[in-house]
C-alpha cells in the first residue's frame, strides 16, 4: 500500500542553502537534501487503485510555470521550516491539486495550506527560538518551478525515504 504526497522538489542550489541554515537546535532531526521538498498535498496510505486515479488526475492539471522564493522561517509544534514568499501561482497550483485529489476520491484537506519546506523534526519542548531568530530573514534566490511530483514515502528507523513516482510538467 503506497503512502503518497504531492510536492515540488527544489533545485540542488536551494537545498544547499537550506542545509547551511540547519544548526543550533538540540535534539532536532535535520532533513537531508533528499528529504527537502515543498508539500502541495499529503495523501497518506492508499490502495494501488486509488493511486492510479490520483496519477491520472494529476496528469490532467494544466498550470503555468512560476518562480518561488524562500523567505523566512517558522515552526510548528513538531517541526522547523523555511517559509515561501506569498505567490498566487503557487496558491493556484495547490488549489488545482486539491480539486484533483477530491475528483480522485479523496476527502478534502481540512487544514489550511501553509507553504513551507520542512527543515527539521522536533521533540516536544525543543528550544528553537535561537534558530528562529537567526533565520527570520532566511532568503534564497528565486527558483523556477517547472514541474510538481507524486512521491512515495517509506518510513524507516532512520527517517523517511522519498521516491518520485511521477513528474507532472508545468507549461
Amino acid at each position: 500500500m503506497p503512502r503518497l504526497f504531492v510536492a515540488i522538489d527544489p533545485p540542488a542550489d536551494i537545498k544547499t542553502r537550506l542545509i547551511a541554515a540547519m544548526d543550533g537546535v538540540a535534539g532536532a532531526r535535520w532533513q537531508t537534501a533528499a528529504q527537502l521538498h515543498l508539500t502541495l498535498r499529503f495523501i497518506g496510505d492508499i490502495s494501488d487503485e486509488t493511486a492510479g486515479r490520483i496519477a491520472q488526475a494529476l496528469a490532467a492539471i494544466d498550470h503555468p510555470r512560476f518562480d518561488l522564493t524562500v523567505s523566512g522561517s517558522g515552526a510548528f509544534e513538531n517541526a522547523l521550516w523555511a517559509a515561501l514568499a506569498p505567490n498566487p501561482a503557487l496558491s493556484g497550483l495547490q488549489a488545482k491539486i486539491e480539486a484533483a485529489m477530491v475528483m480522485a476520491g479523496l476527502a478534502p484537506e481540512a487544514r489550511a495550506y501553509i507553504p513551507h519546506i520542512t527543515l527539521a523534526r522536533l521533540n516536544r519542548g525543543a528550544d528553537c527560538q535561537t534558530f528562529l531568530d537567526r533565520t527570520r530573514d532566511l532568503a534564497c534566490p528565486p527558483f523556477a518551478v517547472t514541474e510538481f511530483c507524486l512521491y512515495d514515502s517509506q518510513l524507516t528507523p532512520d527517517g523517511s525515504v522519498y521516491t518520485i513516482i511521477g513528474g507532472y510538467p508545468l507549461y
